[in-house]
């Protein structure tokens, strides 16, 4: 199942990310499986917690996809753009922030997946307030600088330990289903899908293809088809009456979160709802 651990951890801050839910699902998880797959990759936590030998991860966010592709292929190319665009905003603050912005997103709108993306992306996260991922209806990054220009944007040892571990990694990128159907008998599929909303009808997602009421349904599908195909599933979302129904025919544990994304100092604890097929 794993490899030697390497001593690594994710290196974007992502919405939904599930580093506090990790004591749970190792709980949770199989004692003994094949293959890990994860539709739904975002920040990589449980990913880089577990460093599975043999992996399958995807997402619908090309440009996050790009950046774990940049990282895996050419890491020290990523690590001296970070560097560069630190040493630029230490000096331009937020002036050099907005530029920075600006650029990313005329190279999402020119469709230039390449390496220099996947490193704004990198600073771009860890200069935005709160570190949240956000893009508008035009699909563009909107979020605002956060002030801070003396934190470097990365630690250029975990990049490079993730590098290594990510040579045992299959990426992909596109809809959730692709990489689902990969799935064995035996192997283990962890779905960290978007989160349904706490009301039923305001439904968003952090890419412009959105995750809508529908999406969800045929995710509970998915995850029906593949445990029917002896594979051990694992689903975590908000622990709403909509989830609870969609898999009221799996084991379902609640867990206490705290969202620290919300805005809201008051609404910054709620419930999450683990889901598993074995």
């Amino acid at each position: 199942m794993s490899s030697q651990k390497v001593n690594v951890a994710p290196f974007l801050k992502w919405a939904g990310g599930k580093r506090q839910l990790l004591g749970h699902i190792h709980d949770l998880m199989p004692n003994e499986y094949r293959n890990y797959v994860e539709p739904f990759v975002g920040g990589g936590a449980v990913l880089f917690d577990l460093q599975p030998g043999k992996a399958i991860i995807n997402d619908i966010n090309e440009a996050l996809i790009t950046t774990y592709t940049a990282i895996q292929q050419k890491p020290e190319t990523v690590i001296n753009l970070v560097r560069s665009y630190d040493a630029r905003v230490l000096e331009g603050g937020k002036t050099y922030y907005y530029e920075a912005r600006e650029h990313y997103n005329d190279k999402l709108k020119q469709g230039e997946q390449d390496i220099e993306l996947a490193s704004l992306l990198i600073f771009l996260n860890k200069h935005c307030f709160n570190g949240l991922y956000r893009v508008n209806r035009q699909g563009l990054f909107n979020v605002p600088f956060n002030n801070n220009v003396k934190n470097g944007s990365l630690n250029e040892d975990n990049i490079r330990g993730i590098s290594a571990y990510l040579q045992q990694v299959i990426i992909m990128k596109g809809d959730f289903v692709q990489a689902s159907e990969l799935a064995e008998p035996g192997d283990f599929v962890f779905f960290d899908s978007p989160y349904a909303p706490l009301k039923d009808d305001t439904f968003e997602a952090y890419t412009k293809e959105g995750f809508d009421r529908e999406s969800h349904i045929r995710l509970a599908e998915t995850f029906k088809r593949l445990s029917a195909r002896g594979c051990f599933c694992m689903l975590t979302n908000h622990n709403t009456p909509f989830i609870n129904e969609l898999y009221k025919n799996f084991k379902r544990q609640v867990v206490s979160v705290k969202r620290m994304i919300n805005r809201d100092a008051n609404n910054r604890t709620g419930e999450e709802v683990i889901v598993t097929s074995y």
